[in-house]
């Protein structure tokens, strides 16, 4: 998920990539929260970040596209989770960021190192992460389907 894109580079995060890790165990009073923290990517992995259905009430939260926002004032978020407020269908916690140097990830997309389809809250929302990769392919058909099926190590096929 693209979250960021500027001059000074890019900023996104990995959204199909389950932790055995659960918020609790990174910061304290959040055990009402009881789904998977995501790894969000490999660039300081010590660091938390979120995306969430809460542009509303989670003031400072950027608008990503329709239902999808990042950030914002951390103490609403854990207010909303210590009251047993949200879920996972709302809000997901990630471990680390995916960073771009200026131009690197348009050079990227440029070498077809990237299979881009706009975000849909629904799917990051309601889709166990797990299996958000292969659910966004077939939802993008012809082609793109046929890779859902494809062994994450092609070797073992």
């Amino acid at each position: 998920m693209l979250c960021e894109h500027g001059e000074e580079g890019s900023f996104g995060l990995i959204l199909n990539r389950p932790l055995t890790l659960q918020l609790s165990e990174v910061l304290e009073g959040m055990e009402q929260y009881e789904d998977p923290l995501l790894l969000g990517g490999p660039v300081q992995p010590n660091t938390l970040h979120f995306l969430h259905r809460y542009g509303d009430i989670v003031t400072d939260a950027v608008s990503l596209v329709d239902g999808i926002y990042w950030g914002g004032d951390f103490e609403v978020v854990k207010a909303l989770v210590q009251s047993g407020q949200t879920t996972g269908n709302d809000l997901r916690f990630y471990l680390g960021y995916a960073g771009w140097s200026p131009d690197q990830l348009a050079t990227e997309i440029e070498l077809g190192g990237w299979i881009l389809t706009k975000a849909d809250a629904s799917l990051i929302f309601s889709e166990e992460p797990g299996r958000l990769w292969r659910t966004v392919l077939r939802s993008m058909g012809g082609e793109y389907a046929l890779l859902a099926n494809f062994p994450d190590d092609p070797r073992l096929n």
